[in-house]
Formats: C-alpha cells, sequence, structure tokens
C-alpha cells in the first residue's frame, strides 16, 4: 500500500514528541472517534471514496456493485461470495478475515512484541483466568490494513458467548505508533467465547483502532457455523487476535519462523491457514 507520507509525519509528531502528547490524548479518546466515524456516515463523505480508491490501488472488480450512501457503506463493501471461498473441510482452520498474520505460542507470563509493541494475553482479555486456559496454546493476530476486506466470519461450527466490550482509547496501527506505544491493551476492543466442534474453545478479540467508530458484531450468544459472517469493522486499521488451546490446532512452522523474523503472512477471508490437531 502506498505511503502516506503526510499521515506518518503527524503520527511521528504525536506518538515520539513531547509536545505531541496532550494533543494525543485528545485525538485518541472515544468522543472524538465517535465524531469522525459519524462523519463517515454521512453523505458528504463519498468524496473521499475515489481518492481512496486510487490511493490503495484497490480492484474493486472483487466486490459486489452497489450505490453507496457514505463512506462506511464503501468501506464495508460486500466482497463477492467467489472472491473469498471458505474451506469447508471440518479438520482446517480458517482465516477469519483479510490480514497480516503473526503467530505466537503462550507461555508461563508470555509478553509478545507485534511490532514492538507489547502485551500479555490477560491484557487483551482483562482476566488472569482466561489467560490461563490458554498456557501452551497459540495466539494468532491478524492486522487488518485499510486495504483489506473489513468484515470477519466463525472459524467453526459451535456456539459462542456474549460480546464483551472493554473499553479504551483508540489509537492507530501504524508501524510509528506501535514503535513508542502499547496501542493493543488501550484500543477499544470486544471479544466472544466460542465452543467449537473441531478446535475447542477459542477466544476471538476483535481490536479497534484510530477513526474506526465501531466494531460491529452481528449476534450475542447462539449457534455459530464456520465462514458465516460475524461482523465487520468501519473505518480504519483493525486487528483480530484468536487464542487457541494447547493441542487444538497445528500450524505450519513457516508461521513462527516468519513471526520471529519480524515478517506477517498475507491471509485471506476462509483460506486454510492450519488444521485440527
Amino acid at each position: 500500500m502506498p505511503e502516506n507520507k503526510t499521515m506518518t509525519r503527524s503520527l511521528s509528531y504525536f506518538y515520539t514528541k513531547k509536545l505531541g502528547a496532550p494533543p494525543r490524548r485528545v485525538i485518541t479518546t472515544p468522543i472524538v472517534t465517535a465524531v469522525a466515524g459519524k462523519y463517515m456516515d454521512t453523505p458528504m463523505s463519498k468524496l473521499h471514496i475515489r481518492r481512496f480508491v486510487r490511493k490503495n490501488e484497490l480492484d474493486l472488480s472483487e466486490y459486489c456493485h452497489e450505490k453507496y450512501g457514505c463512506f462506511n457503506d464503501f468501506f464495508t463493501r460486500q466482497i463477492k461470495p467467489e472472491a473469498r471461498p471458505v474451506d469447508m473441510r471440518p479438520e482446517k482452520l480458517i482465516s477469519p478475515c483479510d490480514g497480516h498474520l503473526s503467530v505466537y505460542r503462550i507461555g508461563s507470563d508470555s509478553v509478545f512484541n507485534i511490532k514492538d509493541s507489547y502485551y500479555r494475553v490477560s491484557d487483551l482479555v482483562n482476566s488472569s483466568f482466561i489467560a490461563d486456559e490458554y498456557l501452551d496454546g497459540y495466539c494468532l493476530v491478524f492486522r487488518l490494513g485499510v486495504e483489506n476486506y473489513h468484515r470477519y466470519c466463525y472459524i467453526d461450527n459451535g456456539t459462542k458467548s456474549v460480546n464483551f466490550r472493554i473499553k479504551g482509547r483508540y489509537n492507530p496501527v501504524q508501524p510509528i505508533v506501535v514503535n513508542n506505544h502499547p496501542v493493543f491493551t488501550q484500543n477499544t476492543r470486544e471479544y466472544t467465547i466460542m465452543q467449537t466442534e473441531n478446535f475447542g474453545t477459542v477466544v476471538q478479540i476483535e481490536v479497534g483502532a484510530c477513526l474506526v467508530g465501531k466494531i460491529i458484531n452481528h449476534r450475542e450468544a447462539g449457534r455459530i457455523y464456520k465462514g458465516t459472517e460475524k461482523g465487520m469493522f468501519q473505518f480504519g486499521g483493525s486487528t483480530i487476535v484468536l487464542l487457541m488451546k494447547k493441542d487444538s490446532v497445528k500450524l505450519p512452522e513457516r508461521y513462527f519462523v516468519a513471526t520471529s523474523q519480524g515478517t506477517e503472512t498475507d491471509v485471506k477471508y476462509g483460506q486454510a491457514i492450519g488444521e485440527k490437531a
């Protein structure tokens, strides 16, 4: 994706300079994000669509043709089913979204480094009890850029809990930010606990970022089905995290090697990324 030099310079000021701290605290409050999100719901915001497509080199032929009433309508546009086929083999773990994947093994008191942003599992779900359940398991982090498809699906058949929301501050998911600020433990997030048919108990966490007005999950507790849309993010970069227990899944070693080298693996919604252990 082409670099936005103006955005990079602005973020550098807010997140690396002492004088940038006060305005940073203002622009990352939920109320400011909400105002920005409301603007993206207005007809006037349609003016930004053409430039956004051009700057991010988006291929709109993959998406369903429709008229957009606002920028958020465009940002959450639906992709053609044939463009994101879901691997329905029961033994296959699928990616819940388009994004850039990093994979970690969860150890005792593990602190994960994602683009130099450090956090523990207990920070993400605000619960040491839940975190302890995933000791020796896996943490899969899917970082969505603005160029990615921003809808996400269920990874397996099963049942789910209600959606638990943790309030926070919105910070951009950009390297200049995560190199200087603990993004993942401060952003607003939602998580749900899923009892899956093939992978045991899995926690899925959606993390909001700057200018994401809403994390929209479609339903509360109930039955879930593999490949069915779970929800979507409105405008902004976002992240999805899967917590999986020990011996629940087999993941290719190349993911761990790439992550240890600071490289993310590009994945697509519905793509097989592992298999039942």
